[in-house]
């Protein structure tokens, strides 16, 4: 018996679902304190995913595929880091080099 093909927005809407569960999880079980913004970003995105399957609209701003768009999966990476205690990933500028000059 052959089986369909996986369907692949069912499997990115369970995705995010679960990954914004293990967030929320790991921030209670650290006991860290979630700001007011990051707790309703949390409830907001996973109603929107629960009920239209991707939490934006604008289909430029993510996958096609995907249900969260970039900025919300950094987002969300950034308050999984906050809940393991990581420090906040900061931005690196590489010095400035010279280009070789020319003989």
């Amino acid at each position: 018996m052959k089986r369909s093909p996986p369907d692949r927005k069912a499997q990115a809407k369970r995705a995010a679902l679960n990954a914004l569960k293990r967030a929320r999880r790991a921030a209670e079980k650290a006991g860290v304190a979630l700001s007011e913004w990051e707790g309703e970003f949390l409830g907001s995105v996973s109603e929107r995913v629960s009920t239209y399957g991707r939490a934006f609209a604008d289909p430029e701003k993510g996958a096609p595929g995907a249900a969260l768009s970039a900025r919300q999966g950094v987002k969300l990476k950034e308050i999984v880091a906050k809940a393991s205690g990581k420090p906040r990933g900061q931005l690196k500028r590489r010095p400035f080099r010279k280009p070789p000059e020319k003989a």
